[in-house]
């Protein structure tokens, strides 16, 4: 009874997401602070609901429960732990689920947090989260039940895809999820201040903190995502302009020009209209890219690829978010216009032209991303849209984002003058012009992460080489002054999986720098065979091999490439996440708010 029991809890998170959703709205029109009240125990019941039909999918999982359609079709007898809690969100069902439980947890996290909130600005925040989990808890239980049953039950199961068997993919959806359902909340405190018809200093500093992490998430679940691809596919590259790639850019871009904005809104009190578009449509694009991954109108080593009949569910949510938020904007948006004005130089005209240059860039990747779609929609025709567009745009622009990065941060605010930038400058360099905020520190940390990371992009695009080569065993061959020596290849035996395992010495002149054991796995049935690359990984190299398929005569097809400081690219975005993270602990907005500082 325990399927039957997780479906039960969704039915009942869905009956108190709409009291989540309607009691709180309709108490602030109407003036009934019991109706506000009940914002809160309705967050968290809904909250406890959902977790506990997670549970219940999970224990299905770890049990071997193949009774239920959706483990029966994910996982398998012989699957290791790690891959059955993981495989909890293999799929398209679990992952919505995981999807649901994420969000019920950022909306009990701002239901807890909340000392200073107003009351009134609670409720409507919790309000409109309501409204974004009856959408989804609706999708799941209308046409995504994880917990059907399978009639007669499957004897061993079907298996998890072998893609998603490697512990990259068992922390990157939950790292990605985590910020597309943390915009929710970004969006959700947009609603509530337009329906107040104020955007004032208490919203800045509760929305901050709160956007960042979503952020730090969205960064982290990005960079995990190429780290995988880069070692897992066999490819040696670690950013392919994927279609549902794109899909996670789009909302980091617009997320980033979201947080710079609000920098400019507490400060100077301008750009508040703006930052509340910003905010919707961070989260808007987080939907469209749900509707991407899940439509089935993509071919994507990521995509679900399922039903189109959900895509048709999820667009028509996406659309109702999109218009009701756009139309609110319409009618709202001129009652939050105000702030001091600026000068041309000046710190509020740099990160303006921060704004507008990652919108182009998320624009860009947009149009790059569907135009294929809707000629493909309209029965036009089929095209593909690669790298040479996206490169041709991005690059330049990234460049260009780069100077404003590096110069922004020294002009001073409302107005500034050459003279006085050169000195902050000369500062800056001298370490004299110290942040002494968590915030400050937080800002430069992560444009230093921006700095390692397009030095890893400019480095590794530049100085990389490879070559697909066809060699037995005892043959090498030589590459940037690496000879690749292949040693041996014998059979091998996984916990789930049948291997041939290959043995390569890499030389440097004389000496021994590494030695890489590459897989070619089998995970049986009419899976495909999955690469297992070797790395040997450092700061300023990486040596790579991949195995291809067995050919004539005793050869092997292989890959093998010299990366040079292609770590930095991780590195990077890993010292902007924590600069991200420091930013969102900085004191100021968790302390209660009683008015600006």
């Amino acid at each position: 009874m325990i399927p039957e029991l997780g479906h039960l809890a969704l039915i009942l998170a869905l009956l108190m997401a709409l009291v989540q959703a309607i009691f709180p709205l309709a108490g602030s029109w109407r003036g009934k602070e019991q109706w506000l009240a009940l914002a809160k125990p309705a967050a968290q019941a809904q909250t406890l609901f959902i977790l506990l039909a997670y549970a219940c999918l999970t224990y299905a999982f770890i049990t071997h429960d193949f009774s239920v359609k959706y483990v029966a079709g994910t996982s398998h007898s012989s699957l290791p732990l790690l891959y059955r809690i993981s495989g909890v969100w293999g799929a398209h069902e679990g992952s919505l689920l995981l999807w649901v439980t994420l969000l019920a947890v950022w909306t009990l996290a701002v239901s807890g947090f909340n000392r200073g909130m107003p009351p009134l600005m609670l409720a409507r925040v919790l309000g409109v989260m309501g409204c974004v989990s009856v959408g989804f808890l609706l999708f799941l239980l209308v046409t995504s039940n994880p917990f059907e049953r399978l009639v007669p039950a499957s004897l061993n199961g079907r298996s998890l895809n072998p893609l998603l068997q490697d512990p990259g993919l068992a922390f990157h959806p939950p790292m990605l999820y985590m910020g597309y359902v943390g915009f929710a909340v970004a969006f959700a405190f947009a609603i509530a201040a337009m329906l107040e018809g104020k955007l004032d200093a208490v919203w800045i500093r509760w929305v901050r903190p709160w956007t960042n992490v979503a952020w730090v998430f969205l960064t982290l679940g990005i960079a995990l995502g190429s780290w995988w691809a880069y070692y897992e596919l066999g490819w040696g590259g670690w950013w392919f302009w994927d279609p549902v790639e794109n899909a996670s850019l789009m909302p980091w871009l617009m997320g980033t020009a979201l947080v710079h904005s609000l920098a400019v809104t507490e400060k100077r009190g301008a750009f508040k209209a703006w930052t509340v578009l910003l905010a919707i449509s961070a989260f808007s694009l987080s939907l469209l890219g749900t509707f991407l991954v899940r439509s089935g109108v993509l071919t994507s080593v990521h995509a679900f690829a399922n039903d189109p009949e959900r895509g048709v569910f999820i667009l028509a949510f996406l659309a109702a978010v999109v218009g009701v938020s756009l139309t609110l904007y319409a009618v709202k948006a001129h009652q939050m216009e105000g702030g001091q004005g600026f000068q041309a130089l000046s710190r509020e005209s740099g990160l303006l032209m921060n704004n507008v240059i990652l919108t182009v860039m998320a624009a860009s990747v947009l149009l790059g991303t569907l135009y294929p779609l809707v000629l493909d929609a309209l029965a036009v025709g089929k095209i593909s849209v690669g790298p040479p567009y996206f490169n041709a745009i991005i690059v330049p622009l990234g460049l260009l984002l780069a100077v404003l990065m590096l110069l922004g941060p020294l002009l001073r605010w409302r107005q500034d003058n050459l003279r006085q930038v050169g000195k902050s400058l000369l500062a800056a360099l001298l370490w004299w012009r110290h942040k002494r905020s968590l915030s400050g520190w937080g800002m430069w940390l992560a444009h230093l992460g921006v700095v390692v990371l397009m030095v890893g992009i400019t480095m590794t695009s530049l100085y990389s080489s490879g070559k697909d080569v066809r060699m037995a065993v005892r043959q090498h061959y030589l590459l940037d002054g690496y000879d690749f020596h292949f040693v041996g290849i014998k059979e091998s035996v996984g916990e789930n999986y049948l291997a041939y395992r290959g043995t390569f010495d890499i030389h440097q002149g004389d000496q021994l720098v590494s030695q890489l054991l590459p897989e070619k796995r089998n995970y049986g049935g009419q899976s495909m065979p999955m690469t297992e690359a070797g790395i040997d990984g450092g700061l300023f190299r990486d040596l790579f091999v991949a195995l291809g398929e067995p050919l004539d005569g005793g050869t092997w097809s292989l890959r093998i490439y010299h990366k040079p400081f292609i770590r930095w690219i991780w590195l990077g975005t890993l010292l902007m996440a924590l600069g991200g993270l420091l930013a969102a602990l900085d004191g100021r907005y968790w302390r209660k708010v009683g008015g600006a500082e």
